[in-house]
């Protein structure tokens, strides 16, 4: 017979859990939210038929907040966490609550635990992130979101300092981040501190200026952290094809790429690193222009 395991106040297990009180630490757990970030790509102001590659823009989903605080301000769909969920279920139910929006794959991106980012408690987030295909989805506001719209999103680095330390340097990032839908114009200012000391690197990030912004609590940083992963993710993995056909040109392709990682690539460089990505068909397209252009398709077995 196996010995039954006792702690130092003499009481197994099953003692331990009929003594345990949960509301003793009640004072001291956090509130937990999940939010959304939803990025896809779509025509500049609704423009369905256009025959311009350059009228595609990277656009992300946000809801109008209806309730104090940040109230009227524009924020990622989100909400808090019920006791029998978990966060990615959280994210998910907000995310249908509030939008309409549902059946997406949502990836997890980041825990968000600043102690002052929410005026009401102290509050965690764990925001989720997805690169969609926005074309078959119907928006629509509810629970307590006052709207929900697509924003164009634009991201500019407005200064960089750079101070020299003894063991390393501190380096500071100031970001802006634009949305825009419409005559709605919104702006979120990001700071990104890395610090170098002894050879180890920690980046942190803050939103500054928050009260002058037209996003909600800390979520300009959320979008800017959710850009540096989109980036990332396209750059290594194939997830942008899930924002084109099935057969595409290297245009729709090039366009895509530049929209979802923020870099331009020239028509060498860019078949360069991604070419062996797509397999050239023999069907052809004259959609963007006159001359009929190859279209090629996803190849399944680039990473092997």
């Amino acid at each position: 017979m196996v010995k039954e395991i006792k702690n130092e106040k003499g009481q197994t297990e099953k003692e331990f859990y009929k003594s345990y009180n949960p509301d003793k630490y009640n004072n001291r757990k956090p509130s937990i939210t999940s939010d959304a970030l939803m990025f896809t790509v779509q025509w500049k102001d609704g423009r369905e038929n256009s025959k311009k590659l350059e009228d595609l823009r990277l656009k992300i989903l946000m809801v109008q907040r209806g309730n104090f605080p940040d109230i009227h301000k524009w924020a990622l769909p989100g909400g808090f966490m019920e006791k029998n969920e978990t966060a990615l279920e959280t994210a998910k139910r907000e995310l249908k609550e509030e939008t309409g929006v549902e059946g997406v794959y949502l990836e997890q991106l980041y825990t968000w635990d600043d102690v002052e980012r929410d005026k009401r408690d102290r509050v965690i987030s764990i925001s989720h992130m997805a690169l969609i295909d926005s074309s078959e989805l119907k928006v629509k506001a509810g629970s307590d979101a006052k709207d929900v719209k697509w924003f164009e999103i634009t991201r500019e680095v407005k200064r960089v300092d750079k101070r020299i330390t003894e063991d390393g340097y501190i380096k500071y990032k100031y970001i802006d981040i634009y949305l825009k839908n419409g005559g709605i114009d919104i702006k979120g200012e990001v700071l990104e501190t890395t610090t170098v000391k002894n050879r180890i690197r920690e980046i942190k990030y803050e939103v500054i200026n928050k009260e002058n912004s037209g996003i909600a609590f800390d979520h300009a940083m959320m979008i800017y952290y959710g850009l540096l992963r989109l980036k990332n993710k396209v750059e290594y993995t194939d997830v942008a094809f899930s924002l084109l056909p099935e057969y595409f040109t290297i245009a729709e392709a090039h366009r895509i790429f530049e929209l979802t990682t923020g870099i331009q690539y020239t028509n060498q460089n860019f078949r360069k690193k991604f070419k062996h990505m797509m397999i050239e068909t023999n069907k052809k397209s004259k959609k963007y222009s006159p001359r009929p252009a190859k279209l090629y398709k996803l190849n399944i077995y680039w990473d092997e």
